[in-house]
């Protein structure tokens, strides 16, 4: 089953942030934990990835930097500050405030 991607995409810097929470990371190896993680169901188009990447850095809630790779092709990798850790935890909450308000209203809201 195939996620729909306009239901996500409006979420890819959440998404990205959940993942550099964990460690410091690059763009490829980002998109395939999404993937993996969704079991294949999902995963952000390259454009989408690096727009996102952009415009966190630009907030101000990741920081680039490039590896030292000693073979292969050197890495830009991610890192979340400390405002990104804020910016995550809120929208966290919101999706959790529109996920229960949309449960409620189709119906699938847990008793």
């Amino acid at each position: 089953m195939s996620m729909t991607s306009d239901i996500i995409r409006g979420h890819t810097e959440t998404m990205i942030l959940a993942q550099l929470l964990e460690h410091d990371s690059y763009g490829y190896e980002i998109n395939k934990s999404i993937r993996d993680r969704t079991g294949g169901a999902y995963e952000a188009k390259e454009g989408t990835l690096y727009t996102a990447f952009r415009r966190l850095e630009q907030a101000g809630y990741i920081r680039s930097y490039w590896g030292d790779e000693s073979s292969g092709a050197r890495r830009r990798y991610y890192a979340i500050t400390d405002e990104g850790r804020a910016f995550f935890r809120e929208s966290r909450d919101e999706w959790q405030r529109v996920k229960a308000i949309i449960d409620r209203l189709i119906g699938t809201e847990q008793a």
